[in-house]
């Protein structure tokens, strides 16, 4: 988390620091990512990072925290879009990432944090549909979510579906980068994982 000195800072050094850092950790990993070079870019000295931030990982998953607000935002207003269809809602935004990570003209943040991924980045990309704070959203999902058309009732049967269709769009992410799959590719094998998860992978015994 950022010291209080940065989000002290006037929004124009602010947004400068911001665009550095996340150029960096757009040029390469977070291992190989270079404090010199956030300040080279930002215009500022060395001592000045440390006002701000604890080092370059508390930078990184600033970062990365504020993307995965923003992806969360984007997922919410995708089942209003869908009337609370989560398989429709979870292929949309499964595409956008694909698009924002393909477009040359945009940032490859999140590119290189997909296929860097351990399990505290996955754990920051989610965490608003982790157990720690899932609860704080509880209200929000359950009531945009349509569960007339899941076989679940209750907030805990909604939670682990959710664990499951961002655990396979994960896997599918990561899958698609690191081939180089084209986007129609990519969501074609995506949206064959999620038909299966949809329709069920047992046979009923009636």
């Amino acid at each position: 988390m950022p010291k209080p000195t940065f989000f002290n800072l006037k929004e124009e050094k602010r947004r400068t620091l911001i665009a550095a850092a996340k150029s960096e950790f757009s040029r390469v990993s977070l291992y190989e990512a270079s404090i010199a070079n956030i300040l080279n870019e930002a215009g500022i000295p060395r001592g000045s990072f440390y006002q701000y931030f604890e080092d370059k990982e508390d930078a990184f998953y600033y970062l990365l925290n504020e993307h995965a607000k923003e992806r969360y935002e984007h997922f919410i207003a995708h089942l209003k879009h869908h009337d609370g269809d989560l398989f429709k809602a979870m292929a949309d935004m499964f595409q956008s990432v694909l698009e924002y990570s393909h477009d040359r003209g945009q940032s490859n943040f999140i590119r290189n944090v997909v296929l860097n991924m351990n399990y505290k980045i996955e754990n920051t990309f989610t965490r608003f549909l982790s157990e720690g704070t899932f609860s704080n959203h509880y209200d929000d999902l359950f009531q945009l979510v349509d569960i007339e058309h899941l076989n679940i009732s209750d907030q805990d049967a909604l939670y682990h579906v959710l664990q499951i269709v961002t655990a396979v769009m994960f896997h599918n992410l990561v899958h698609s980068l690191s081939k180089e799959l084209t986007i129609e590719e990519a969501m074609k094998k995506y949206r064959v994982e999620l038909d299966l998860l949809k329709t069920g992978l047992a046979k009923s015994s009636t």
